[in-house]
């Protein structure tokens, strides 16, 4: 009996795993790109040339509620403030891929 619902339980973890697709895949080499030509003019290094305190860097993201990637999709989509929105700019894969390269980056301190 225990061998049956361990098998049960084992097949039901595999299909799980094997039908399910990842809440966020995005290509931080194409959002890299994507960012150098979009964002760079007033983030370059994860600065921020408008509003100083407000950089790209993990400890700022954190601060500032930004430190996931939909708060980022939903920045860089509808703007805020002095930041433009992207969105027709940029296919919504696009600022997915963004956002991944921005998470990444601050990370490694935009190192």
């Amino acid at each position: 009996m225990k061998k049956i619902i361990s098998t049960i339980l084992l097949g039901i973890t595999i299909f799980t795993f094997a039908f399910s697709s990842p809440a966020f895949a995005a290509d931080s080499a194409s959002g890299a790109k994507l960012f150098s030509a979009n964002c760079a003019s007033c983030h370059a290094g994860g600065k921020n040339l408008v509003q100083a305190q407000k950089t790209l860097k993990k400890d700022a993201l954190e601060k500032y509620g930004m430190y996931s990637a939909e708060a980022i999709i939903a920045q860089v989509t509808k703007g805020k403030n002095a930041m433009p929105a992207f969105n027709g700019r940029l296919k919504p894969n696009q600022i997915e891929d963004v956002a991944a390269y921005v998470l990444e980056e601050a990370d490694k301190d935009w190192k």
